[in-house]
């Protein structure tokens, strides 16, 4: 049993307390009156009303207190690109490529829909690629980041075949040779006039437009084209321009206006091997149908 002295001194406390202002209750100590008397430790500070909890009922925790915080688009990513270095670009499909593309212009959120859009609006990944600017400015989840990063591609990509015909005689390469112009200009909406300056090797030198015209019709100046191959030192040309109705098929006016060049670049010792016209998946060449004549 407890000392007598103890269990006043506990049944005091309450008037204790109340006496000398203090707002702290205790429960009666069973342990003695010295340890009853030591002080209480204080209490921890009060919680600012504005100070955030780490995980409030009402709402997720942050990205950084989850143990994946990457399982969403962030995640996909890293599996994309670990796919594309580990087993090479033959392993996606064109819209697992064009949603590739498009991380590098989107550093968040989920590219597949838009890619899976823009293939289905204009055909193929190449479509997409090749579509006009302004086109694509007008589809919904683009922005010029995402058009610019499109174009930087297909230019890319003209350039390294560019680069390919540059390394032997343009002439001797016609499959390549069709497989660029194809590139180029077979998705064009409008007429344009390109012409293939080559050295003496008939190596290229510079693949140039001189002029773009509506559906069906192209302003050339013959003038300017024997011109501009003066200024190139350029020894031969190639004549290219593509009809968007897609049929190749050479019309009056494109034997009339290849006849011309023809002739005013002899008088400068120039010559045209080819006049080729782009369709839809087609070519027609002058050449292979004969149709250049001698010289």
């Amino acid at each position: 049993m407890a000392p007598i002295t103890t269990l006043i001194a506990d049944w005091l406390r309450p008037a204790r307390d109340v006496l000398l202002g203090e707002t702290r209750r205790t429960a009666p100590h069973p342990r003695g009156f010295a340890e009853a008397q030591a002080p209480l430790p204080a209490p921890e500070p009060p919680v600012a009303a504005s100070a955030p909890r780490r995980y409030p009922p009402s709402s997720p925790a942050t990205p950084e207190d989850l143990p994946f915080p990457s399982t969403g688009p962030h995640g996909h990513r890293a599996r994309m690109r670990e796919k594309l270095l580990e087993r090479g670009p033959e392993a996606l499909a064109d819209y697992e490529l064009l949603e590739m593309l498009l991380f590098l212009a989107m550093p968040k959120g989920d590219t597949k829909p838009l890619a899976k859009a823009l293939i289905n609006a204009h055909g193929s990944f190449a479509g997409v690629l090749t579509a006009p600017q302004r086109q694509l400015l007008e589809s919904r989840g683009l922005g010029e980041h995402s058009v610019a990063a499109l174009k930087l591609v297909q230019a890319a990509a003209l350039r390294l075949m560019q680069a390919e015909l540059r390394e032997q005689p343009v002439l001797n390469n016609t499959e390549r040779l069709d497989a660029y112009l194809a590139a180029v200009m077979q998705r064009e909406k409008v007429e344009q006039f390109r012409v293939l300056f080559l050295d003496p090797k008939n190596r290229l030198i510079a693949d140039e437009v001189q002029g773009k015209g509506t559906v069906n019709h192209t302003p050339v100046y013959v003038r300017e084209v024997v011109k501009r191959a003066l200024e190139l030192h350029s020894t031969a040309l190639i004549l290219v321009h593509n009809h968007p109705t897609g049929d190749p098929t050479p019309s009056r006016a494109d034997v009339e206006i290849t006849a011309e060049l023809r002739e005013a670049a002899r008088l400068f010792e120039v010559v045209v091997h080819d006049h080729l016209i782009i369709g839809n998946g087609r070519q027609f060449s002058f050449r292979r149908e004969g149709m250049m004549g001698r010289g």
